[in-house]
């Protein structure tokens, strides 16, 4: 069974349900007013009996005893009136009318109980409405006196109503069913709209498919969810493509060179010793190339799609560590570090691998006896160096995968470096910028927030500052 047709048949059913439940109040409503009008009409006939003069008993012909009550006893078709004593016994009243089986409140009324009571009995066949009183006979007797009308107008009243109410009911129904499927179909057009678009897209594999959102409705912001997942998903398309594309480019040049140099070394076996060591190490220094290149290339991928646990990081000790490796890989360089006690939420491995890269990459464009300089506080990491810095066309690019601008080609590395920076500081919810240094040089500043959003200078930990100079050489 299709949606559609479920909340057609789920309107159908509350429309039905409160259409049958108005009826119900409506019948009950006429049957107590035309049943009350009865109750008031045999009121107030008993009343006027009670009113009256004194029943008397009175022998008829054939030695029947009556009890005479008084006035005329007929009001209008179905009227009833009859007297019943302690013992049960009926005196018919001088009414031609059939007799009232006697009941439990005419012989309690018999019997002196206080106060009057309704009932249903049948005369005949028929349904009659009985109004019981207690009255006194002329000589202070105890009797019951029971005032009746036939029911048959009102029943017949009703049942004029119920099938009027019934056909009311279906008809409601019928037209409920009918705007229930018009409606749902209304409705439901985005969600057919989003079924076309998602089985396109399974079919074509082409996410620049979108759908027309308008509106604030629930539908509308459903549609608009599908558009933005599709466009990150055709966003993450296009920068896996971009990635392998540019991968396979980056690896075709050393490879080539490595092919060419394996096979000058196979092809000439007299080569001289001089001439066989450089291209071995050559060969050396393409293969370390190779590695780093997809090293970085692992790293990309397992950040995009292997979230990792975070911990609480003591960001200054982890810095702390990072730059005593750099020293060691980079001993033509002098490290200076300023670092304040600073506490954060976050993957240790990747913050030190952005924070090596970033060290790296200074140490690379700083001349020998240069100096690096790095800060921890207020929740971030400044690398600077004193390099020939980072020309302004080229500093909206630096963070970008496979990015590297002319004077960096003539350098080692595979312009991930710092793609990897920027992937890490989004990770923890942060970002990293480079700049221009004052005096020459560039400034990189990497910012980071912990699992909840929170700054990590918010908790940076009250202790004295740490400063160290790290410059010793291996």
């Amino acid at each position: 069974m299709s949606f559609r047709t479920r909340l057609t048949l789920v309107a159908a059913a509350a429309v039905a349900f409160a259409i049958l439940a108005a009826s119900l109040v409506v019948f009950l409503v006429v049957r107590n007013q035309l049943r009350g009008q009865v109750d008031s009409a045999l009121t107030t006939r008993a009343r006027q009996i009670e009113n009256g003069p004194p029943p008397h008993l009175e022998v008829i012909a054939g030695g029947q005893r009556i009890l005479d009550v008084g006035g005329p006893l007929g009001f209008g078709s179905g009227d009833f009136v009859q007297v019943v004593d302690a013992s049960g016994h009926t005196y018919r009243t001088l009414s031609d009318a059939g007799k009232l089986p006697p009941n439990d409140d005419a012989l309690a009324a018999a019997k002196g109980r206080p106060g009057s009571s309704f009932s249903d009995a049948r005369i005949g066949g028929e349904e009659v409405r009985v109004f019981t009183i207690p009255v006194q006979d002329e000589h202070g007797n105890q009797y019951a006196l029971q005032v009746a009308r036939s029911l048959g107008e009102v029943n017949h009243t009703l049942g004029r109503i119920t099938i009027f109410l019934i056909l009311i009911a279906a008809g409601g129904i019928a037209i409920a069913g009918g705007l229930g499927l018009v409606v749902s179909q209304a409705a439901l057009a985005p969600v057919r709209r989003l079924t076309r678009a998602t089985e396109k897209v399974a079919e074509t594999r082409d996410l620049s498919e979108r759908i027309e959102a308008t509106g604030e409705d629930e539908l509308s912001r459903l549609a608009a969810s599908f558009n933005t997942m599709l466009a990150a998903l055709e966003e993450s398309d296009r920068a896996k493509r971009q990635l392998v594309s540019d991968a396979s480019h980056e690896l075709r040049t050393p490879l080539t060179s490595l092919r060419t140099n394996i096979e000058v070394l196979a092809r000439d076996r007299n080569m001289a010793d001089d001439e066989r060591e450089k291209l071995l190490n050559d060969v050396v220094s393409q293969l370390s190339e190779m590695t780093a290149l997809v090293t970085e290339l692992v790293e990309l991928a397992r950040g995009e799609t292997q979230p990792q646990q975070a911990e609480d990081v003591r960001l200054d000790l982890l810095v702390e560590e990072v730059v005593a490796r750099a020293q060691r890989d980079f001993p033509q360089v002098e490290f200076v570090s300023d670092l304040q006690p600073t506490e954060l939420h976050g993957v240790p491995n990747t913050i030190a691998r952005a924070v090596s890269n970033l060290l790296d990459n200074a140490a690379k464009w700083s001349p020998p006896g240069g100096k690096v300089e790095i800060m921890v506080g207020d929740g971030q990491v400044i690398v600077r160096d004193h390099g020939p810095g980072i020309e302004d066309d080229d500093l909206p690019y630096v963070f970008d995968r496979f990015y590297r601008a002319p004077a960096a080609r003539k350098l080692p590395g595979s312009g991930l470096g710092l793609a990897i920076v920027k992937q890490v500081a989004e990770a923890h919810g942060g970002r990293v910028d480079a700049e221009r240094a004052e005096g020459g040089g560039t400034r990189m500043r990497l910012r980071l927030a912990d699992s909840n959003g929170a700054s990590a200078a918010e908790k940076s930990v009250s202790e004295g500052r740490i400063r160290s100079g790290l410059a010793t050489r291996d």
